[in-house]
């Protein structure tokens, strides 16, 4: 046995421990914690396949941004949990739970080895057409490329799930700001190591984002480590949450999105087809992209953990 093969099968048991630790859990703090370590163990996973740039993203948004919005999930539903937690379901319905869960893993395991093989892949053709593009980086060639269509209508729905939070507001707080994530002393420890952090990690994300058009990094890796960034400033009380009626937040928040749809009318402008770079500007066009796209994902994310407007506009 192998130290590679030890180290894989000690990660496959912790994940399968951990996840059925997050399903059992009835403590809504426990089932968090346990879900953010099921990220991190996700990301040592991909890091062992090689795909390390799926790792980044998991580690910051599946285990980093989507734990920090659960925990202020769990804060909020603490004073509800106890209730919850003394209502327990009837055996019918755990068994009709349980044959369900069983049935759709049946199912899941049924359609893996039924798969063709070799399995169908556009990986080769995906290889030869790289160049094209100028990126060494294969996944943002193939994500900004090969399935622009889709990544762009990824930005269109995290847009379109922060208007959701917001709708949350009541009328009466639209368009102000939303509440401060910690009433923190300004020159207390926090705000230091804010101020001492903040620096450093915009650096680190500008890096992440720039390196991703020939290394593993992108727009959405460096726009998460941006937003920590904003979001730790707003926690030690460094900084607030603009209000929601600025015009120019707005502008910030549709500007990815818009930027990606101008460039792809572009591509039927020249003749080509949506979304078709001009292979003399490809490389240029698509890091303009990855540019507008990580300030656009950065606002999004801290705005979404901010939560909605809470506090009337000053006028």
């Amino acid at each position: 046995m192998t130290i590679g093969f030890a180290l894989d099968s000690a990660i496959a048991v912790l994940v399968v421990a951990v996840s059925c630790w997050t399903i059992i859990a009835r403590a809504s703090f426990a089932a968090v914690v346990g879900f953010v370590s099921f990220g991190l163990l996700l990301t040592l996973v991909w890091v062992r396949l090689d795909a390390v740039d799926v790792a980044l993203t998991e580690a910051a948004i599946g285990s980093g941004l989507t734990g920090a919005l659960l925990l202020a999930a769990a804060a909020r539903l603490r004073t509800s949990e106890f209730a919850t937690q003394a209502e327990r379901p009837s055996m019918a319905l755990r068994v009709a739970t349980a044959l369900l869960s069983a049935t759709a893993t049946a199912a899941l395991a049924g359609a893996l080895f039924l798969l063709p093989s070799p399995a169908p892949t556009l990986a080769p053709a995906a290889a030869a057409n790289a160049g094209a593009t100028g990126l060494g980086n294969p996944v943002t060639n193939v994500l900004i490329a090969f399935r622009a269509m889709d990544t762009m209508l990824e930005k269109v729905v995290l847009l379109l799930a922060l208007v959701g939070v917001w709708s949350l507001a009541s009328d009466r707080f639209w368009g102000g700001p939303p509440s401060p994530l910690r009433g923190a002393n300004t020159e207390g420890p926090l705000a230091f190591l804010a101020r001492l952090l903040t620096p450093l990690g915009i650096v680190v994300g500008i890096y992440i984002l720039w390196e991703g058009a020939d290394h593993p990094g992108g727009a959405f890796q460096g726009g998460t480590i941006l937003a920590a960034m904003w979001l730790l400033l707003m926690m030690s009380g460094v900084a607030n949450a603009p209000a929601t009626r600025f015009r120019s937040l707005r502008l910030v928040l549709i500007s990815g999105p818009m930027v990606f749809l101008v460039i792809g009318l572009g591509g039927l402008w020249l003749g080509e087809a949506f979304l078709a770079y001009p292979v003399a500007y490809a490389k240029p066009l698509i890091l303009v992209i990855e540019f507008v796209m990580t300030l656009t994902i950065a606002v999004t994310l801290a705005l979404l953990l901010a939560g909605p407007p809470t506090r009337e506009a000053s006028r």
